[in-house]
């Protein structure tokens, strides 16, 4: 009975001990799900707390316009302080951070400027005010592109969630409430305009400024300054792509002036294509010359060494010569010698004084075997002559 209660005993430990532990990480598990839901809200808050932030912005669709009456939110606006904005402890909502500009001809140094006010805080929503032509041609000048072509440059800059048409000059408190801005992004350099040494003077003394650093190398001015550099190129430039002289403001004298321009353009292009292409020929006609050169000094070299071997003086010709002459010798009768016994006195004798004179001559120097030993040695003089020549260089 004992054994038995002990063993009942030990199962029951091992029993309360799995509970635990199934209990431990249920809880656990519990917790994790609870954070997470937490993280969740929070994003939710953060996405979803202002009406203009109703619906994830995506990439396909362009930047909101700002409403004319500003942010409609009616949940209370906080006051945020730069610390808790870069710890991104901001209670249920983004940081909203203001950067304006006139933004004519868009261009890298703006859209750099405005990736740094977007990334300035880890939960940011950046709203850009562009101001009007009549406040831009007022305080700084004329610009290349008209007001509505840069609102819709900037609302297709994927750093940009809101856009303010017609911007002030100098903020306002009553524009940064409006919008319930929190802070406004511009580079630190004083910014001398409108009878005013700075004026966001009011903004860093609020505490409501953050400075983003300036892109050097590149502005609207350089740009407009390359384009007044180049202004002949860049007008033959349209009027090749056909621009008419009325549109690009250019006289008469000036039209023709860069019309022949155009045309001697033409010619010195013609010109150097040409050229290129008769040099490249050229070329190729060296090459096969070239070629064509060392092929007959080589079939030369070959008909000599061929002749040479044919008619030179150990050649086979002159074999075949010497056969041919022992054949012929070897088929010549032979004279009777003096003194054989046909020969007999009384023949002799009867024979008339006349008939020594009528012998025959002995050989003359021009017999058959020496003319072909001449004929030998001057054809093998010719074939050593045209070696000689087609030897030397």
């Amino acid at each position: 009975m004992a054994r038995k209660r002990r063993g009942r005993s030990s199962s029951n430990v091992q029993q309360q001990q799995a509970t635990r532990k199934q209990s431990r990480g249920q809880r656990l598990q519990s917790a994790r799900v609870q954070k997470l839901q937490t993280k969740v809200e929070n994003m939710c808050h953060n996405l979803f707390f202002f009406p203009s932030c109703l619906c994830v912005q995506v990439l396909t669709e362009p930047a909101a316009f700002a409403k004319p009456s500003g942010c409609e939110s009616d949940a209370p606006h906080d006051k945020i302080t730069i610390a808790q904005a870069r710890r991104g402890t901001a209670a249920h909502r983004p940081v909203r951070v203001y950067a304006d500009g006139i933004f004519d001809l868009f261009h890298s140094g703006h859209a750099r400027a405005l990736m740094q006010a977007k990334n300035v805080f880890p939960n940011t929503y950046l709203i850009v005010g562009v101001c009007s032509d009549e406040l831009t041609h007022k305080f700084k000048g004329f610009t290349v592109m008209t007001e509505d072509e840069r609102y819709e440059a900037l609302r297709h800059c994927r750093y940009v969630d809101e856009v303010v048409r017609d911007a002030p000059w100098t903020l306002t408190p009553e524009f940064l409430k409006k919008h319930k801005i929190d802070f406004v992004a511009h580079d630190d350099i004083p910014y001398t305009s409108a009878g005013s040494e700075d004026v966001y003077k009011h903004i860093k003394e609020a505490g409501m400024f953050v400075a983003t650093q300036r892109t050097e190398g590149i502005s609207t001015s350089d740009l407009i300054t390359r384009i007044v550099r180049n202004y002949d190129i860049y007008v033959r430039r349209n009027l090749q792509r056909g621009y008419t002289a009325r549109e690009l403001n250019v006289g008469f004298i000036n039209e023709k002036k860069y019309l022949l321009q155009n045309q001697v353009d033409k010619m010195k292009e013609t010109v150097r294509t040409v050229e290129e292409k008769s040099k490249h020929f050229v070329y190729r006609v060296e090459e096969k010359s070239q070629d064509l050169i060392h092929k007959w000094e080589e079939k030369s070299r070959e008909f000599i060494g061929n002749f040479l071997e044919l008619f030179g003086p150990d050649g086979a010709w002159h074999a075949i010569q010497e056969r041919s002459g022992r054949m012929l010798q070897a088929l010549s009768p032979y004279s009777s010698p003096r003194g054989s016994p046909s020969s007999s006195p009384t023949r002799e004798s009867s024979e008339s004084p006349h008939s020594s004179s009528s012998a025959s001559p002995p050989p003359s120097p021009s017999s058959p075997s020496t003319s072909r030993n001449g004929r030998r040695s001057r054809s093998s003089l010719k074939a050593v002559t045209v070696y000689s020549r087609h030897v030397q260089p």
